[in-house]
């Protein structure tokens, strides 16, 4: 597995387990689903970039393929995000994570797919 592939892995793990875990615990990020206008996915959410973190983590030592749908899941979950975004008209400096997760986590499950296939 390529080196890059395996910072990319380590950087969305880390970075969405911490993000998970803050949707049930952190006031800033119940706040900010009440501003997203979707409070009542705040622990969903949370509880889906936990279990995608710990998905990454499995796949790439043990069964590749989750690791494939748990980056695709965390892709697709954060286009989803910048699409809220821009529903409700943030700015492009405050959409620049949510968009570079979109993209580091879609690296990460075409060329994990791309490396095993």
């Amino acid at each position: 597995m390529s080196l890059s592939l395996e910072i990319a892995e380590a950087i969305s793990t880390v970075l969405f387990a911490g993000y998970g875990l803050g949707c049930f615990v952190s006031k800033h990020m119940i706040e900010e689903f009440s501003r997203y206008e979707l409070p009542q996915l705040r622990v969903l959410t949370g509880s889906l970039q936990i279990l995608a973190s710990f998905g990454i983590v499995v796949g790439h030592f043990y069964y590749w393929p989750l690791l494939v749908l748990s980056a695709g899941g965390l892709g697709a979950m954060m286009f989803l995000a910048v699409l809220t975004r821009i529903k409700i008209r943030d700015g492009f400096w405050v959409s620049v994570p949510a968009t570079s997760l979109c993209a580091l986590n879609f690296y990460i499950a075409v060329a994990a797919y791309l490396e095993h296939r």
